[in-house]
């Protein structure tokens, strides 16, 4: 595997691809392995880290997505599920079985008995469409058991609950595993490299980019056919092919809050309906102890409306008042905004129609379907699409640059092992590497490796959290972390786990990786200042509202 980034753009600079990737996103990463997997010389950049935008700010569901059925969308949902079983075959130690509870809270009529009944049906239809591939069916919980798994719930407001079966991921980890998959299948790959421009042949058909790496000089990569997955950027890339900016993404923001797990409970996932609106609220426990309990949990929901530049989503005050009273309404603890260790934001690229017909309306009506487009010049589009069906919108934008290919080499994805994932067994995580095994599958023994050549490497990372140190080098050498934020942020969940505590160990985390990555002392601070600065930004956007932060994004 070349996952040396230094490598790649030598390769980069000197090479000519088949197929240039434009996005390190969960779409440009699936594209990139699809790609490569055919046996296309493949390469793909990213502007900043993979997984920094939309893909590592997710509420890491694995799901069919049960209100799409309610919505019609029973194509889509049958699609998911699909893709669903396929990724907890081929990257088991990330994707892993949780049950969700709904609980039927039949109390000033936010479930009523003709809705519950609703719900019932709309679940045996989940179950046939797919859900049963999962190994277990939907069923009926009385009041009681429905509090075994949520003991903070106002029982009063409960009736009865649902509980069903779905699966979750660390959406950021699988992420750079994929990278590093399709890397091990010959793909270059590069992050912190921003395409500046689409460039053309002197007969106008796309013949590669010109990007300008951090830390380097500008240069042009060669490539026969470009794949535009930029996400919510995706209209920015269009714009330097096709000349105007096409305006084709409406972005969907979903918001996060993460909070102690002793403050909720909840041993299971929780989908709580909203009144006021009708959207739903997950409430999701998160970093498992591997004895039934866990150290956090995460509440948010998707679909927010979202008016500003796509580089400036951030968790407001609004967003964390909704999602207070949201959660206050179900549960007793009264959970208030200190007890919030650490929030985010992420924005959905859902795809107008040609008619414009989305531009009204809320954004939870819109489709989750996905949309490959070829431009005049021969560049190929993907937009739009969830996380679950990553796999599946890389299959078809893959196809599609075939076809501009003259190629027609088949897809290999549906059963490909990713990183990690050969050698894997489900009982590692049970075991004293659970922690490890779950996060890096049957690579965990490098770390251990790691820490045999280095017994201060198994010393605590973050104070508090599960991370050791021997992580953090790990990132650095084998999944090309380059700043202190993709250590901290992604390659680790810290950052969104417990911000408070990510802040206080900045320093030491930067001074253990310093040396992997030849920073001077200066350099060093100046890491630390970068990261404090985003934390920073993204508290003080915390504290006012979406109209004012919108207004003062605006104004600077």
């Amino acid at each position: 595997m070349n996952f040396d980034r230094q490598l790649n753009l030598d390769r980069l600079r000197t090479e000519q691809f088949d197929v240039l990737v434009v996005g390190g996103g969960i779409t440009g990463v699936g594209v990139a392995l699809d790609a490569a997997s055919r046996g296309l010389r493949t390469a793909l950049v990213e502007r900043e880290d993979f997984a920094s935008g939309t893909s590592s700010k997710s509420s890491k569901l694995i799901h069919g997505g049960l209100r799409y059925l309610q919505q019609g969308e029973v194509g889509l949902v049958y699609e998911a599920l699909h893709e669903r079983q396929r990724l907890r075959r081929n990257a088991p130690h990330l994707v892993q079985i949780l049950p969700f509870m709904i609980p039927i809270l039949t109390r000033d009529g936010v479930i009523s008995k003709k809705i519950a009944r609703a719900l019932g049906s709309a679940l045996w239809m989940y179950d046939l469409t797919g859900g049963w591939r999962i190994g277990k069916l939907h069923k009926r919980l009385k009041a009681a058991q429905a509090n075994k798994h949520l003991p903070t719930i106002n029982t009063d407001r409960m009736s009865s609950a649902y509980l069903y079966y779905d699966a979750a991921a660390d959406d950021a980890r699988l992420c750079v595993t994929i990278a590093r998959t399709a890397a091990l299948y010959g793909a270059v790959v590069a992050n912190q490299c921003p395409v500046q421009k689409i460039l053309h042949d002197e007969n106008g058909k796309v013949c590669g980019a010109r990007v300008a790496p951090v830390g380097g000089e500008p240069f042009e990569i060669q490539a026969r056919c470009v794949i535009n997955a930029a996400g919510v950027w995706a209209d920015n890339v269009r714009e330097t092919d096709e000349g105007v900016h096409p305006n084709s993404i409406r972005p969907a923001k979903g918001i996060h809050i993460t909070i102690p797990w002793k403050m909720v409970r909840n041993d299971i996932a929780v989908v709580i309906p909203v009144k006021v609106d009708k959207r739903s609220l997950f409430v999701v426990p998160y970093i498992s102890n591997h004895d039934g309990t866990f150290q956090y949990t995460y509440v948010g929901t998707t679909d927010t409306d979202f008016v500003g530049g796509v580089d400036e989503s951030q968790c407001s005050t609004d967003d964390i008042d909704y999602v207070l009273t949201a959660l206050n309404a179900a549960i007793n603890t009264n959970i208030t905004r200190d007890d919030i260790t650490a929030v985010w934001s992420g924005l959905r690229p859902l795809v107008r129609n040609t008619d414009g017909s989305t531009a009204k309306g809320k954004t939870s009506d819109l489709s989750r379907k996905h949309q490959v487009r070829i431009s005049d010049a021969g560049m190929v589009s993907i937009t739009g699409g969830k996380l679950t069906t990553y796999r599946k919108m890389a299959e078809h934008a893959v196809d599609a640059a075939c076809k501009q290919l003259d190629s027609k080499p088949r897809c290999r994805t549906k059963r490909l092992a990713f990183v990690g994932a050969r050698g894997f067994r489900q009982s590692m995580l049970s075991g004293k590497d659970a922690g490890l095994a779950e996060r890096f599958g049957a690579e965990f023994t490098q770390i251990n490796e790691l820490v045999a050549q280095n017994p201060h490497l198994s010393e605590p990372l973050i104070s508090g959290l599960p991370y050791i140190k021997a992580e953090a080098i790990f990132a650095v050498r084998n999944e090309m972390a380059r700043t202190l934020d993709d250590v901290l942020s992604r390659r680790t969940r810290a950052r969104i786990i417990n911000r408070p505590a990510a802040l206080a160990s900045a320093r030491s985390v930067a001074e253990l990786i310093a040396p992997e990555l030849k920073w001077s002392l200066a350099e060093i601070t100046q890491q630390v200042t970068d990261f404090v600065d985003s934390c920073a930004r993204e508290q003080d956007a915390a504290m006012v509202s979406e109209s004012e932060f919108v207004q003062s994004t605006t104004i600077s």
